[in-house]
């Protein structure tokens, strides 16, 4: 059964409307009353229309309510449903460390499965298969990520460039065509220089892929293709560790998808690459 309801509503409830919002505090509050109400009733309890339950919905990246519900249903009979991510102690012992940290990043990566699209990572997959070049822009933690879809790409020889200065974005940009793909990547999803540098590669005719967090935001709104990972916890400290994880393993999720649908062409390049840097390290090893 599909799932992730709780998870959208909890990732985009700071961005809400306040009518829409009502209805998610109150889904958030009784998800199991909720899956066996009708849109009527919702907006009833909510004090809202029956038209901004269905917003709700919609804003979520769903269908409708009936979505909303079955996705619901589904996160409630998940026995490894969303859990709460935990607050890193500084002066804390190693081992609570250990545990912080990696709980954080499991359950980041649990989240984002249930906002991640199977039907955009396919789009995104053979948007990345047929391009003559593809562009990767990030700043900051997010070149990080850029740097690492530009490596897996080079690899089964595409012809890919990363970009994290805002500069060298622009002047790529401005030279793509209808024939190329432009990646950005932002976690918030307000990054200024991703912003001005998907609107130059959109105007070019170039298609858009973005990976933000779940929920509206200025880079996804450029896009032709979304890709999402889970919004996770306000912690500085944290956060930033348990979204870059998340990112990469859509990255990963990503590339096997691309690798999966072309395997009589990129395996060959794969072993063909694999042996190249093996020779390299004995190479060095017998000096």
């Amino acid at each position: 059964m599909i799932s992730g309801g709780l998870v959208s509503i909890q990732a985009v409830l700071d961005q809400l409307k306040p009518s829409e919002r009502r209805v998610a505090e109150f889904i958030l509050a009784h998800p199991e009353e909720v899956v066996n109400l009708s849109v009527q009733k919702l907006a009833e309890l909510s004090n809202v229309s029956e038209a901004t339950v269905v917003r709700l919905a919609r804003t979520l990246n769903m269908k409708g309510y009936q979505e909303l519900k079955l996705r619901i249903a589904g996160d409630l009979n998940n026995p490894q449903k969303a859990g709460s991510y935990q607050e890193i102690m500084m002066g804390g012992s190693t081992e609570s460390i250990v545990r912080a940290v990696s709980s954080n990043n499991i359950q980041s990566i649990q989240d984002t499965m249930s906002v991640l699209s199977v039907e955009e990572v396919q789009r995104a997959a053979e948007a990345l298969a047929r391009a003559r070049k593809i562009d990767v822009y990030g700043v900051g933690a997010s070149a990080v990520i850029a740097e690492d879809l530009k490596q897996k790409l080079t690899r089964i020889n595409y012809w890919c460039e990363a970009y994290s200065d805002f500069h060298a974005q622009l002047t790529s940009a401005v030279n793509l065509s209808e024939r190329d793909v432009a990646v950005g990547i932002s976690y918030s999803g307000q990054t200024e220089e991703i912003i001005q540098s998907l609107t130059e590669a959109k105007q070019q005719g170039a298609t858009i892929i973005t990976l933000t967090k779940f929920g509206p935001s200025p880079v996804a709104e450029l896009a032709d293709i979304r890709l999402y990972t889970s919004s996770v916890e306000k912690s500085i400290r944290s956060g930033a560790m348990a979204s870059r994880i998340a990112q990469l393993n859509v990255i990963d999720v990503l590339f096997i998808t691309l690798v999966s649908s072309r395997q009589d062409e990129v395996i060959p390049i794969l072993e063909k690459t694999r042996l190249a840097v093996s020779r390299t390290k004995r190479s060095a090893s017998e000096k």
